[in-house]
């Protein structure tokens, strides 16, 4: 049931839950307008291609994080009215979709290695099985946070605020998620980095400015460090949050200038940063068949089953 009060002493919690909900609205509006600013990008190198894992990956990413934004508007604007019901769900949306989105981008990854180091089985048989191993425990996680949460709402002077709270070490847990997901993209940054420079170098010994090839893993490492920035800068964000200057008083105004500094990384991650990683190379490869001077390449390497990136004869 909502707690009503009309308490004074409740204003302080009233302006930093506003000042919250400026952050939150301005993170989703800023990704909508990415949204329709690449959206005729995406309709050519998404919609109009033929269909394949990376096409739904893409699509499921892109538009499962602007969900993801919709909801944290309505769960977090204090105009907007609640329920104890509603607050409850999509605090549970949130948590579920986070975890979604985690799977698709690790997917995403590991399909993005698995063509650079040439389809090999020794790097694709380790990725998988470490991948589903964290997967396991990650949503393990999450069940356990959904069994082991709550929600309220505070209806202080007419405005709602959504409160969720956790039974145990709910934020703990969280947190051990965000920690295993810093391992994992270290470990495939490493492993991105480490093939590219190889080959790079391979191809620049073997022809001045390292062909077509060099070019496609260029692409490919730019974007991978964004994401990879991106990522490290939100669980930063996440694991900050264990400070007791911060999880003791969640109310106050540099608590939730703090989280909604985290919305913001965290959605520009999830739904710019995250898709880019498939729409930066389909925009490459777009660029190489506009190019009459890429039909004198004589191999390919294939980023997903249908779309291939033309490459130089030196792979």
């Amino acid at each position: 049931m909502p707690l009503v009060s009309d308490d004074p002493a409740w204003w302080p919690t009233i302006d930093a839950s506003i000042v919250a909900s400026y952050f939150i609205v301005a993170a989703s509006v800023g990704v909508w307008y990415d949204w329709a600013l690449t959206l005729a990008q995406e309709i050519e190198l998404i919609w109009r291609q033929r269909w394949s894992l990376m096409t739904t990956l893409y699509l499921c990413l892109r538009y499962v994080g602007l969900v993801y934004a919709v909801i944290s508007i309505l769960s977090q604007v204090p105009t907007i009215p609640l329920t104890d019901t509603s607050c409850y769900a999509f605090f549970i949306a949130i948590n579920w979709i986070t975890f979604i989105s985690t799977g698709i981008l690790g997917v995403i990854m590991i399909v993005r290695l698995y063509a650079m180091y040439e389809r090999s089985r020794k790097v694709l048989i380790p990725l998988v099985v470490t991948f589903l191993a964290l997967s396991i425990v990650n949503g393990t996680i999450a069940g356990s946070v959904t069994k082991n949460s709550s929600a309220v709402v505070l209806v202080l002077s007419g405005s709602y605020v959504c409160s969720p709270s956790f039974n145990g070490n709910g934020v703990l847990l969280v947190d051990i998620t965000w920690i295993i997901g810093i391992a994992w993209e270290v470990v495939a940054l490493c492993l991105a980095v480490w093939i590219a420079v190889k080959h790079i170098c391979e191809l620049r010994r073997s022809s001045p400015g390292g062909g077509i090839l060099g070019d496609c893993f260029m692409v490919m490492i730019k974007t991978h460090v964004a994401y990879f920035t991106g990522f490290v800068a939100v669980s930063c964000f996440q694991i900050g949050y264990l400070s007791p200057t911060l999880s003791t008083n969640p109310y106050s105004l540099e608590t939730q200038v703090y989280l909604g500094f985290s919305q913001i990384f965290t959605l520009v991650q999830m739904v710019v940063l995250g898709p880019r990683l498939i729409l930066s190379v389909r925009e490459f490869n777009a660029t190489l068949k506009a190019d009459p001077d890429a039909g004198t390449a004589t191999s390919s390497v294939a980023f997903n089953k249908r779309v291939h990136i033309t490459t130089g004869s030196g792979v």
